[in-house]
């Protein structure tokens, strides 16, 4: 039990690491700083809705279907998705307003890709505990989309502060909370996270990314007039999310 333990950990850790990989583009010189805020930003929102669309909202759905019928299992992940947006909406009024609109969406983005982790963590554990290949198999898939989420945190956070170490340091707290997930799961959740649960937390931060994306990402992108820039790198961003979810 214990080398299981260890060994889902590791898997989780090392998933969440792979976020720092979109940390890259921030040590290399960046000519056009326009050009980049709406990559990183319309990139991001691809992401994030995408990941919503065809990765929580189903994952929602399907976990509550444990507990109830098809019907009401839609109507429970639908009202979680709408509580999701209220919070992302309460969060939102929260951070200060006179902040910089590029370092409130970098913090945004990470407080969401941390709600969004965690529970990949918990999966991660549970997954590797039961069957050890699915688990490497469900952390190489993880691994592959966590490197854009960290160009979502890293490239805001950036340009905002003209910080490379804050940066650095705001996509990791987000990679760690990976493990931290997979650590919450191993010492206290094995016996009490049930599948609806799971669901109802898949539709919150389903919801929480999505007000994100069309709220903030999208918005804060738009801003800089070059929307063929944004179309491009939106379907980038959608892409890569549909092709880590296919491997």
């Amino acid at each position: 039990m214990s080398t299981m333990f260890s060994f889902a950990f590791v898997l989780s850790f090392l998933a969440g690491l792979s976020t720092l990989l979109g940390c890259i583009f921030i040590f290399f010189p960046i000519k056009n700083k326009d050009n980049m805020i709406v990559f990183a930003l319309s990139f991001a929102s691809g992401v994030m809705l995408t990941v919503s669309i065809i990765d929580l909202i189903p994952s929602s759905i399907h976990s509550i279907q444990s507990t109830f019928y098809l019907i009401p299992s839609i109507l429970i992940g639908c009202i979680s998705i709408v509580i999701g947006i209220l919070l992302s909406i309460f969060i939102d009024e929260k951070l200060p307003k006179h902040q910089d609109s590029l370092k409130r969406v970098g913090l945004f983005s990470m407080v969401a890709i941390i709600l969004h982790n965690i529970p990949e963590g918990i999966a991660t554990y549970l997954t590797t505990n039961h069957n050890t290949h699915l688990g490497i198999t469900l952390a190489i898939a993880i691994a592959l989309h966590n490197i854009p989420e960290g160009i979502t945190i890293s490239i805001p956070i950036y340009f905002s502060t003209k910080s490379r170490f804050k940066a650095f340091f705001y996509t990791l707290l987000s990679g760690l909370s990976e493990p931290l997930g997979a650590l919450l799961a191993g010492l206290f959740l094995q016996n009490i996270m049930t599948d609806t649960i799971m669901g109802i937390l898949y539709g919150i931060i389903a919801g929480i990314m999505i007000h994100i994306s069309i709220y903030e990402l999208l918005p804060n992108a738009y801003h800089h007039h070059k929307p063929r820039r944004l179309f491009t790198a939106f379907l980038l961003g959608a892409s890569i999310m549909l092709f880590s979810h296919g491997i």
